[in-house]
């Protein structure tokens, strides 16, 4: 699929033209249907993204967050992208939908993940996706069984840097409208350059929307 690129500075940078690009897309969602349904990765830079939108004059009220993906550890644990969502959003009132990787019930995670995929909409306004150094998205990580996860909106990884994660697949992926890739760092230029010639040896070339727009630092961006 065709990615627009956009090259700024710093990743303070590509936060706030982060913000820029939520805010112009969630007024648009907002006026079209009356919500603005956003998926949401973890990372430093979307979490400074969230930061800057905070003080944004943003309809909060008319926001749906979902994740894209979750360490499955601990309710408040640092390792867990919600904590770092919740503490960036400040005192917005969006309405967040957390994924359940605390949920123990029958069925276990793999239940628990089929009842979040119960909860998604059938089109994002907006997906955020970051790009590891290995070429990974969302949990998505090169060789994992969720890879071939067809028939699944929402899957559980295998152990991953120390944990498992409930993670969107590619099918759920595709529900989005639009996504935003935001990409800093010098250990991003390899992935960065395969995910911009649509190079499927990597996770994130695999990824299928209506539109994409990547946003990356100059050190991602290398020349």
């Amino acid at each position: 699929m065709h990615h627009d690129l956009e090259v700024l500075e710093t990743p303070a940078d590509v936060a706030t033209a982060a913000a820029d690009d939520v805010l112009r897309r969630s007024e648009a969602a907002v006026a079209d249907h009356g919500r603005f349904t956003f998926a949401v990765s973890g990372g430093h830079t979307p979490w400074a993204m969230f930061a800057e939108l905070a003080r944004r004059d943003m309809a909060w009220d008319r926001v749906v967050i979902y994740q894209v993906d979750e360490r499955v550890a601990p309710a408040g644990d640092p390792d867990r992208n919600l904590t770092h969502l919740r503490e960036s959003l400040g005192s917005a009132p969006a309405e967040v939908v957390p994924m359940p990787v605390n949920d123990t019930g029958p069925g276990g995670l793999e239940a628990a993940a089929d009842r979040y995929a119960a909860t998604l909409p059938e089109r994002f306004d907006l997906v955020h996706l970051g790009l590891g150094p290995d070429g990974h998205t969302a949990s998505l990580v090169p060789n994992d069984p969720v890879l071939k996860a067809t028939d699944h909106l929402v899957a559980i990884t295998g152990p991953y840097q120390g944990h498992q994660r409930m993670t969107l697949t590619y099918p759920a992926l595709a529900r989005a409208a639009r996504v935003l890739w935001l990409v800093t760092g010098a250990d991003k230029q390899e992935p960065l350059a395969k995910l911009l010639a649509g190079d499927e040896s990597i996770p994130a070339g695999l990824v299928r929307a209506q539109a994409s727009l990547v946003l990356a630092d100059r050190q991602a961006a290398g020349r």
